[in-house]
């Protein structure tokens, strides 16, 4: 089962990113909605995106942020999105 999440439906999406940038102020150019997009898409959450989404939640979110968050996790609360940081090997010590 795939899901999608409604973004843009601009004709210039690479421009707008660049704008959205410049007035958010988002040094890596990745939004809440786009990491969340890449997600459904892939079905898979890394402990990158994870750690991206954290530093993105610290700051103030508008209404599109906060649906594309609880887009992703009612995904992974139902399976549709596996989060790479439960499927790693909990290590207890280094030999």
């Amino acid at each position: 089962m795939t899901q999608t999440l409604d973004l843009y439906s601009s004709a210039f999406p690479l421009q707008q990113a660049k704008v959205k940038t410049r007035v958010t102020g988002n040094i890596s150019g990745m939004e809440i909605k786009d990491i969340v997009q890449q997600a459904l898409t892939t079905g898979y959450l890394s402990v990158a995106d994870e750690n991206q989404l954290r530093q993105l939640l610290q700051q103030k979110l508008n209404a599109d942020d906060l649906n594309a968050f609880w887009t992703l996790q009612n995904a992974v609360m139902t399976g549709c999105v596996k989060q790479q940081s439960r499927e790693l090997p909990h290590i207890t010590g280094i030999n």
